[in-house]
């Protein structure tokens, strides 16, 4: 061979071409054909599949958060923030005592290294022989629930620097997660490790930290505590509220406190015999006197309590463990209006409770984003994470769902006009003998919708529903975020189960002109790495700009000095809304016209504020409102809505162009332009005067009849009464009929329109939608 040959023949060795080389002669000695074809590109493909999986992995690695000694000794607890960033709550409810290495007993270290990390000792912060365990595990199911496929060490990491949201348990996460914990591992001793975790975990309680549980739960330090009592804090921090052990039921405490101890036998830490004599010890023995542990809660704790249920519910909703996290919620609260729904409930004289034992549950919301700005849950509050009565759905909202239920589906699928006439008149429910009643047990005749609604009256309402139908008024309610168990009809028409949280919700579409947004509480979630969770709301639309208006427009009329909650107006501002009495049947023993539930619920183009007021057991002697105080949620909405509209723009509601407009009897009136609508064979007639904007005047939402805007001031003048009645009585337009009917009732029905007391069922109708006592029936009224 010439030395030309050997040069080449070395040249094609070195550059990987020659005979033998690698990957080239690999692919070369593969099977001719397409069998060998397939395999080459299967072979091309795992490599590519390999690179990319190194590149990202790479990736991930690169761009993990940095994980520091004060991060891993920190106090772990969630905390909230209100919409400026302030903080108005902490998951820690008392200060942790950080317990050193010379605090902590070698046998608790045992106990927790054997039930969470039995190999802990062996790994360097990632265990594969515990991954492949868990998995095999997971697809038997023969875990027993002990232990999963994290270390101890990657538990601490979760703990200091990431979330423990489900949302975020990707790969991503996984793969930095073990990265870091491998660099834990490197900086930090394992005691120093177990020092980190045992002081940051959660114990149930509002507790970070075994060395606070410890004080907490047997008031005495960590060393002076039996084996068992090591076992029960070693177990809970994998489920503190199931591990409970001031739980009423302490089976699974005590089921968990006994599987600790059994890990630690077969760990070699303690004998079968130490592990059967901390057994036979009650799980409770040692525990201190739960009441003399409790926190005297700060005022400022009770003032956002609602609030931050309802927070905390949302977060948990979106995949967070708020008890465990690390969070820093960040939410829509605005705290000065949070402290005067508190103060107007229980520090002030402009609203007088009739009792201390009156309850309250309000919710107040930005109808344009669906932000929660305030939420109270109660008065006269105790404790902590007691029943938030805002979000509670088991009491009827009596007629403040009218428009919800009845009038805006008539408006939404049957066109009706603001003038459409409807009947009040006797009604009995079909294929019974349950009359339906107002509180004057009086009728009206034929009247237009606006002066039903304004007026608040049964029988007609009934009937738009009627004339609706349950699957379309349904419809209507779903697109607001209300399910009902039925479809909604007959009693329906008169009230429904509800929430203030709920109805905030739903007359903020009417407010905003017909677009439903989901209560939103949270903002944004930063997690442990730092990252920010933003939480979007996007609204969907839930009716007609027309319906929404024309709603909107009668329910001014409310608020006015014609309507049935004159006690809510505002002078200048200009806004809607409606009122809702629950009454009680005359088998329930209470006093004539006893109320046990008053609602009301108002809104301007910026706000929206639902109240409800009543007892927690309305069925106890003497838990009823009385008649003089049923427009106390009126009176409450007043004072909050009054402060909160002082720095805001205070706009009317301009009219759609899908809407059409005409003047009957001086009162402005509205109508779906071009739509084709029935009158269902009745006569025309006019709405009540004051219950909607004249023709050349002032919107009837921003001003009252009298400058004080109190009912009792309109109620006592004789001579508007006198003069309203007449008014009344000639409303027929083409003479066939007239709002009383032609015999009186008109100027009865009229009399009470000035009287914001009115509109109350005092009557026989029932409620099958009811929660209270079945006693109890509940007549459904203004």
């Amino acid at each position: 061979m010439s030395n030309q040959d050997k040069m080449s023949e070395t040249s094609q060795k070195r550059s990987g071409r020659g005979k033998n080389s690698g990957f080239h002669n690999l692919f070369k000695q593969l099977p001719k054909g397409f069998f060998g074809r397939s395999l080459r590109w299967i072979g091309l493909f795992a490599l590519a599949l390999f690179l990319c999986l190194s590149a990202m992995l790479t990736y991930y690695i690169a761009t993990a958060p940095k994980i520091t000694g004060s991060n891993l000794s920190a106090e772990n607890a969630t905390r909230i923030y209100d919409k400026n960033g302030d903080i108005i709550w902490s998951m820690a409810t008392h200060n942790r005592e950080y317990a050193k290495a010379d605090d902590i007993p070698d046998s608790l270290k045992q106990a927790v290294v054997s039930i969470e990390d039995r190999r802990f000792y062996k790994h360097h912060g990632v265990d594969p022989i515990r991954i492949g365990g868990a998995l095999v595990s997971n697809l038997t199911g023969s875990s027993l629930g002990m232990q999963g496929g994290s270390t101890l060490t990657q538990q601490l990491v979760k703990l200091s620097v990431f979330s423990t949201s489900s949302a975020d348990q990707t790969l991503k996460r996984k793969t930095q997660e073990m990265w870091l914990a491998t660099q834990v591992e490197k900086n930090y001793s394992k005691d120093q490790i177990l020092e980190f975790y045992i002081n940051k975990v959660y114990m149930g309680h509002g507790i970070y930290g075994m060395k606070t549980a410890s004080e907490y739960y047997f008031n005495k330090p960590l060393k002076d505590l039996t084996l068992a009592q090591q076992a029960l804090l070693a177990g809970i921090p994998q489920s503190p509220t199931n591990y409970d052990p001031y739980a009423k039921d302490t089976e699974s405490a005590t089921n968990r406190r006994n599987l600790v101890l059994q890990a630690m036998v077969r760990y070699g830490a303690i004998s079968q015999q130490d592990a059967d004599d901390a057994e036979k010890q009650a799980v409770d023995a040692g525990l201190q006197d739960i009441d003399s542990k409790a926190e005297e809660t700060n005022e400022k704790r009770l003032m956002v309590d609602g609030y931050v249920t309802s927070v905390l519910s949302q977060a948990k909703s979106m995949g967070y463990d708020t008890s465990r996290g690390g969070l820093q919620i960040y939410t829509n609260m605005d705290y000065k209006l949070q402290k005067k729904l508190y103060d107007e409930a229980n520090n002030s004289s402009n609203v007088s409770f009739p009792s201390k034992d009156v309850q309250i549950g309000a919710t107040m919301t930005n109808p344009n984003t669906g932000a929660v700005v305030a939420q109270l849950g109660g008065r006269n509050l105790k404790s902590t994470f007691g029943i938030n009565r805002a979000t509670q759905t088991m009491r009827s909202g009596g007629s403040s769902v009218k428009p919800l239920v009845d009038y805006g589906p008539a408006i939404e699928y049957l066109n009706w006009p603001t003038f459409r006439t409807v009947q009040d008149k006797k009604y009995k429910y079909p294929g019974t003998d349950i009359s339906v009643n107002d509180w004057d047990k009086d009728f009206m005749g034929n009247i237009t919708m606006r002066s039903a609604i304004v007026l608040s009256r049964n029988i007609p309402a009934i009937k738009a529903l009627d004339a609706v139908g349950p699957k379309k008024a349904g419809q209507f309610l779903k697109n607001l975020g209300i399910t009902t168990t039925t479809s909604p009809e007959g009693a329906s028409a008169l009230g429904i189960p509800i929430s203030s949280e709920q109805e905030a919700a739903a007359f903020g579409a009417l407010s905003n002109g017909g677009t439903y947004y989901e209560p939103n509480y949270v903002n944004k979630i930063v997690t442990g790495d730092g990252t920010s969770h933003y939480n979007k709301n996007n609204g969907k639309r839930a009716m007609k700009e027309s319906t929404a208006f024309m709603l909107t427009d009668m329910l001014k009329g409310v608020v006015g000095y014609a309507g049935t909650a004159a006690d809510a107006a505002i002078d200048g501002i200009h806004q809607a809304g409606k009122s809702g009495l629950v009454a009680y049947d005359e088998r329930a023993g209470m006093p004539d016209q006893a109320i046990s539930d008053a609602w009301f619920t108002g809104y301007t183009r910026s706000y929206v504020l639902s109240v409800w007021t009543g007892y927690d057991q309305p069925n106890q002697p003497n838990h009823y409102i009385s008649w003089e105080d049923q427009d106390l949620p009126a009176k409450y909405y007043k004072q909050v809505m009054s402060y909160a509209m002082k720095y805001r723009k205070n706009s009317d509601w301009e009219k759609p162009d899908s809407v059409s407009s005409t003047t009957r009897n001086k009162i402005i009136e509205y109508k779906v332009k071009d739509a084709d609508w029935s009158n269902g064979g009745l006569p025309s007639v006019y709405s009540i005067p004051g219950s909607g904007e004249q023709e050349g005047g002032s919107d009837v939402s921003a001003y009252s009849n009298d400058s004080s805007s109190t009912s009792s001031e309109v109620t006592t003048s004789s001579s508007r009464r006198d003069e309203e009645q007449s008014s009344s009585s000639s409303s027929s337009v083409d003479g066939a009929g007239n709002a009383g009917g032609g015999n009186g009732n008109g100027n009865n029905g009229n009399n009470n329109n000035n009287n914001s007391n009115s509109g109350i069922n005092n009557g026989n109708n029932s409620n099958g939608h009811s929660n209270l006592n079945p006693k109890t029936v509940n007549d459904l009224f203004n």
